[in-house]
């Protein structure tokens, strides 16, 4: 996952000759980089050329994540175009929850303790 530029010498020729012995894993790890390169330039806009790409290769895992982004197509799309991020607001939804899960007795281990070590 690193990107090869980064590599030791050692590390980008082992790279090479395991992607060069499985072609699928090769196409695999192309597409993936494209994708990481989209996310990290905010190129929104050459989604649909990504997935045109994956859906030209025999490989049916990315078809079916092809399928997925193609349900929310406007949603990916923005989400690859604008550096806008809602990981803080997901951190503090989370912390709220625990707070109130707290408040309810139902954040202690006893709890999970009955729940998973006693169920029938």
């Amino acid at each position: 996952m690193t990107n090869p530029g980064h590599l030791s010498e050692t590390d980008a020729t082992e790279l090479k000759e395991i992607r060069t012995a499985c072609p699928e894993l090769d196409a695999a790890a192309r597409h993936a980089r494209d994708f990481a390169d989209m996310m990290r330039d905010l190129r929104g806009d050459l989604l649909p050329c990504w997935m045109d790409r994956v859906l030209a290769d025999d490989l049916p895992a990315l078809h079916t994540l092809v399928n997925g982004l193609r349900r929310d197509h406007d949603a990916v799309t923005a989400a690859l175009s604008t550096s806008w991020s809602s990981g803080q607001v997901e951190g503090h939804v989370t912390r709220v929850k625990l707070l109130k899960r707290m408040g309810f007795g139902r954040a202690s281990l006893d709890l999970l303790r009955r729940r998973v070590l006693h169920s029938p």
